[in-house]
């Protein structure tokens, strides 16, 4: 081990006082092993990471003092090597866990093939992930993005551009959306306009005007609003993830469908983080036989590469043109290569059945070790997202969890866990989980 030592086949030359600065902080910040004139290893110790963050990135991130350096499975490692069950999956993300084989190998095929073309082109892992969609969903169409708030960003830009032509011999045309309480659809200043948390918007206000919160799962209320003819879009997330892992009823879905069709109104599932199969369904609005014009994805779609959809039906993608909208690095080669890989094995019915079969048996584990906690108030899911919502801040049960090598998050107000482990994850894994919970559960009552 030693300072970073580099092997360059031609002297260095620095152009400016800053470049020898830089080659300062390198040499004394970095600890490496050169293994090879072609190979260098940075080995940075978790403190060591932590500090230089600071110093280094922007602050918007109140991160976790963990530094995570590898993955197996559903297991992750910090760099002193201390093991850490996941039931985080990168936030939803990583629905197949870490190093899956055969997406790693869709991943090293295609990177070997070709990464990145722009849409100026066509390219066939993106066509034929395309086609998958459509064969797997409602839609007819598909539009790529980067990831959720971009694919909602796309989502309120087709509804708009669809009100617009269905209303072109009109003066007036709906132009305003419906969201609801608790929910989420992302950073982005339109997709924003849509979230619930003022905290979030507040700060970055003025932001899309035009949008009315309703209570979600309120039947009157929505239907009201609907049937006045001034929204071109109801935006709704079957199950809310960030919102506090709550679930809408059957007849709120099916209110707000037939509410929109009266109206001409478009209806907009959100399933950026219930969907592909983490329900025990491929798609979660399948469990209440109720289907959108405009479905959103992302997050566990390429495994843990960056990536969002739009899904739309016939008469929605009709309306968007040439020049409507785009993105530079959407739908790339790489990235729909990995959730070709994804897609093909989560859509297997035995799988989906094992992930409905593992996520009742997790809710029974949990129920009947935490039920007789004062402070659990309920726990509520459905397949791998689950939440249990507390009557204390969730907090310290995270951080006891953690300090026991289990990885958790909260959700809603900051009163709920929120549980969403890879799909692949054992039984034995998920009681593992449901003992490190309950012996856990103590600290609530220091921190009350």
């Amino acid at each position: 081990m030693g300072s970073l030592q580099l092997f360059l086949n031609r002297p260095i030359s620095f152009s400016s006082a800053v470049d020898v600065r830089c080659s300062f902080r390198l040499r004394a910040r970095l600890s490496v092993d050169v293994q090879s004139k072609d190979s260098v290893k940075v080995c940075l110790k978790s403190k060591e990471v932590m500090e230089t963050e600071g110093k280094v990135m922007v602050g918007t991130y109140a991160r976790t003092p963990l530094v995570l350096s590898s993955g197996k499975g559903c297991k992750l490692y910090d760099p002193e090597g201390r093991e850490y069950l996941d039931c985080t999956s990168g936030i939803a993300v990583n629905s197949l866990g870490h190093g899956d084989p055969d997406w790693v190998r869709a991943v090293t095929e295609q990177v070997q093939l070709l990464t990145h073309t722009s849409n100026v082109y066509y390219s066939i892992p993106q066509v034929e992930l395309a086609k998958r969609l459509v064969n797997s969903s409602f839609a007819d169409r598909v539009f790529f993005s980067n990831s959720g708030t971009e694919a909602n960003e796309a989502a309120i830009k087709f509804a708009r551009k669809f009100q617009k032509v269905s209303h072109s011999n009109e003066n007036d045309h709906p132009t305003d959306f419906i969201s609801f309480s608790n929910s989420f659809h992302g950073r982005t200043l339109g997709a924003l306009a849509l979230t619930s948390k003022e905290n979030y918007r507040s700060p970055f206000e003025p932001v899309m005007p035009g949008v009315t919160f309703l209570e979600y799962g309120n039947i009157e209320q929505a239907r009201e609003l609907i049937l006045k003819g001034k929204i071109a879009a109801v935006f709704v997330e079957p199950i809310q993830g960030e919102g506090g892992i709550y679930s809408a009823t059957k007849e709120f879905l099916q209110s707000l469908r037939s509410a929109c069709d009266e109206a001409g109104a478009l209806l907009v599932f959100d399933e950026v983080q219930c969907g592909l199969g983490r329900t025990g369904y491929l798609w979660a609005h399948e469990a209440y036989g109720v289907f959108p014009d405009i479905m959103t994805l992302a997050k566990p779609l390429a495994g843990g590469l960056p990536i969002g959809a739009v899904l739309v039906t016939e008469r929605v993608a009709a309306a968007v043109k040439h020049g409507d909208h785009g993105s530079t690095f959407a739908g790339g080669p790489l990235v729909c290569n990995a959730a070709i890989a994804v897609l093909d094995k989560i859509w297997k019915p035995s799988f989906l059945e094992s992930v409905s079969k593992k996520g009742e048996y997790f809710k029974e584990q949990l129920t009947q070790k935490l039920k007789g906690n004062q402070h659990v108030k309920e726990v509520r899911g459905l397949g791998l997202i689950i939440g249990i919502e507390l009557d204390v801040s969730a907090s310290p049960l995270v951080d006891a969890c953690r300090n026991s090598g289990l990885l958790i998050l909260t959700a809603g107000k900051g009163n709920v866990v929120r549980l969403v482990p890879p799909l692949i994850i054992s039984e034995e894994e998920l009681k593992l989980a449901t003992d490190i919970l309950s012996k856990c559960l103590p600290v609530l009552d220091d921190n009350k």
